[in-house]
């Protein structure tokens, strides 16, 4: 077992009281230099650990890495022995905890899922697609004229709406005499 002193075994057993066996925040005696060096004898003894925070849920830090993360205090599963907390309590918690971590980083890692966009009949983009669609297709010109819109708000609603958006594929065609011509491609 090992010799904690006072200050030791009262972060420990406020941290096992804890959820999450989160060992901050530090007694309210305990500032400055004092609080980091009873925080560096605790690491050094392998009785907290520091991992790094999760800001959604508020935790406190104990020191920030500077790329808008920190790190936070936990006590470990030597460190609840040395309180007298059970290591198969305490390593199931700390399991719960490296579980719901790896969790939050694989969802972080992963793209999010979107809806697929969809058109409102009735509106200028289902009439730019409606002329889209058509097998002659529209040219800018055309859709601007059809549409009410400057020829710049037709391109754009082209390439972002339609293209970006939507996920259209839009095939484009020069033509003497009509200039560009836009069609929504179909596949096959």
């Amino acid at each position: 077992m090992t010799p904690l002193s006072e200050t030791q075994s009262l972060i420990l057993s406020r941290a096992a009281a804890r959820p999450g066996n989160l060992a901050l925040p530090l007694p309210d005696s305990l500032r400055g230099g004092a609080a980091a060096k009873v925080v560096e004898a605790l690491l050094a003894k392998g009785l907290v650990e520091e991992v790094e925070a999760n800001i959604r849920r508020s935790e406190p830090l104990w020191r920030e890495t500077g790329d808008g993360h920190g790190t936070t205090l936990l006590a470990t599963e030597a460190g609840l022995a040395a309180v007298g907390i059970e290591p198969l309590v305490a390593g199931a918690i700390a399991g719960a905890r490296r579980g719901r971590m790896e969790r939050e980083a694989a969802a972080a890692a992963a793209p999010e899922a979107q809806t697929p966009a969809t058109t409102r009949a009735g509106t200028k983009q289902a009439a730019l697609i409606a002329l889209l669609q058509r097998p002659e297709g529209a040219s800018v010109a055309e859709a601007a004229a059809a549409l009410s819109w400057q020829p710049h708000t037709v391109r754009g609603a082209i390439s972002g709406a339609l293209k970006k958006r939507l996920g259209l594929t839009i095939a484009a065609e020069r033509i003497d005499g009509r200039g560009t011509v836009y069609r929504i491609a179909t596949e096959g």
